[in-house]
C-alpha cells in the first residue's frame, strides 16, 4: 500500500497482517477494550486517576525506585502511548521515580467520545497538571515527544518550581511553521476521519514512516497499535490531528502562542534536545527554533534517526539521557 502525496517520495506501508506476537502476552482490561502486549516488552501495571469522570491511566515506579529524589515524567504524543517509553522506564526506574501517563483517549486510559471530552491541547495539559498535583511530583525532569512536548511543557510551566530539567525528542512548542502533507491528508473532508478511525492508517503508517535506521519488530509494532483497535478507540488519534491549528481562529492557536511566549521562563532550567534528523514531521527547523529560544540547551543530533527517536535509535538516545541526568545525582547505570 502506498501512502504519499504529490511532491513527496513514495513510501511503502507494510501492513501488519498479524498483530498477535508469538510470545506470552500480558493483558490489561479497562471498561472499553483489552490491551495485549508482549510481557517481556512491557511488564508495567498501570494505576488510575479519575479526572472529571474519566479514568486516566499511568505508570508510577515509585515503589521500585528506592530513595531517589528525581521524577522522570514521560509524556507521549500521537499516535503512541506510555509503551513508547518502555526502554527509558526499564533503564532509569531502578535509580529514579518514573511516571509515564496515557492521555485520555490513548493507551490504557478511558476513550470517551468527542462530545464527552474536549481532546484539545489545553484539556490534556490540564489533566497532566492534575497528575502532577495528585501524585505530588517533585524534582521533575520532563521527557516528552511529539504532541507530548507542547502538552508537557505547558503543564510543567504551571508548576515551574518543581522542574529540574527538560528532555525533548522531536517535538514543537509553538504554532506549526508548516503542515506535512501526509498529516494534512488526514484532515481532508469526508476521507480524513474514515481513514484515521476506520482504517487506522495514521497509526499504521507511523509504524514504518516514523522509522529511518531500523524497522520495528512485530512485537513492538503490535504494542504501539494495541490500544487503537477500533473506531471508538481511535478517537484521540483523529482529534489530535484536528487539534493542529492552521488558522488564528483555531482554539489551540492561542494555547500554543501562550506556550511560545512562556518558553523563555525555562532559561534557567537545564535542557537536553535529542533530535532525529530524518524526521519528516518535526523537521530540523523545529530544533533550530528551540535552539534560538534556549541557547543554553545541550543538543544531540541523530543524523540517521527518524521520528520515533527512542524506537529508532535507543542506544544513543538513552546514553545521551544518561549523561544529562547525571548532573542531578543519578547514579551511573550498573555495568554487566
Amino acid at each position: 500500500m502506498w501512502l504519499s502525496l504529490p511532491g513527496e517520495p513514495r513510501q511503502t506501508l507494510h501492513v501488519l497482517l498479524s498483530l498477535t506476537p508469538n510470545e506470552p502476552l500480558t493483558t490489561e482490561t479497562n471498561a472499553q477494550h483489552m490491551i495485549s502486549v508482549a510481557e517481556d516488552l512491557f511488564p508495567h501495571p498501570s494505576e488510575t486517576l479519575v479526572i472529571d469522570g474519566h479514568a486516566l491511566r499511568y505508570i508510577d515506579t515509585k515503589e521500585s525506585s528506592g530513595e531517589a529524589g528525581l521524577t522522570l515524567l514521560c509524556v507521549h504524543g500521537n499516535p503512541t502511548w506510555s509503551f513508547y517509553y518502555r526502554k527509558a522506564i526499564e533503564r532509569f526506574s531502578p535509580r529514579c521515580r518514573v511516571v509515564a501517563v496515557d492521555h485520555i483517549g490513548c493507551g490504557r486510559s478511558e476513550k470517551p467520545p468527542a462530545d464527552e471530552f474536549a481532546y484539545t491541547m489545553a484539556a490534556h495539559r490540564d489533566n497532566l497538571v492534575r497528575v502532577i498535583d495528585e501524585l505530588d511530583l517533585q524534582n521533575i525532569v520532563l521527557l516528552a515527544h511529539d504532541w507530548g512536548g507542547a502538552i508537557g511543557l505547558s503543564a510543567v510551566h504551571e508548576r515551574l518550581d518543581r522542574v529540574r530539567g527538560v528532555v525533548l525528542l522531536n517535538t514543537a512548542a509553538f504554532p506549526p511553521p508548516y503542515m506535512p502533507r501526509r498529516i494534512a491528508a488526514c484532515r481532508w473532508p469526508i476521507v480524513g476521519t474514515p481513514a484515521v478511525r476506520g482504517l487506522n492508517l495514521f497509526a499504521r503508517a507511523a509504524i514504518t514512516m516514523a522509522m529511518s535506521r531500523t524497522r520495528l519488530s512485530d512485537n513492538a509494532a503490535a504494542g504501539l497499535l494495541a490500544p487503537y483497535n477500533s473506531w471508538e478507540n481511535r478517537v484521540a488519534i483523529d482529534r489530535f490531528v484536528r487539534d493542529i491549528p492552521l488558522t488564528p481562529e483555531h482554539p489551540t492557536m492561542a494555547t500554543l502562542r501562550q506556550l511560545e511566549s512562556d518558553l523563555p521562563d525555562f532559561s534557567s532550567v537545564p535542557v537536553q534536545l535529542i533530535w532525529g534528523m530524518k524526521d519528516w514531521c518535526f523537521r530540523p527547523e523545529c530544533l533550530r527554533r528551540f535552539e534560538q529560544v534556549w541557547p543554553h540547551a545541550s543538543v544531540k543530533e541523530l543524523a540517521t534517526t527518524g521520528h520515533y527517536v527512542i524506537e529508532d535509535n535507543p542506544e544513543e538516545t538513552l546514553e545521551t539521557m544518561e549523561t544529562f541526568l547525571s548532573q542531578f545525582g543519578i547514579a551511573a547505570a550498573p555495568t554487566s
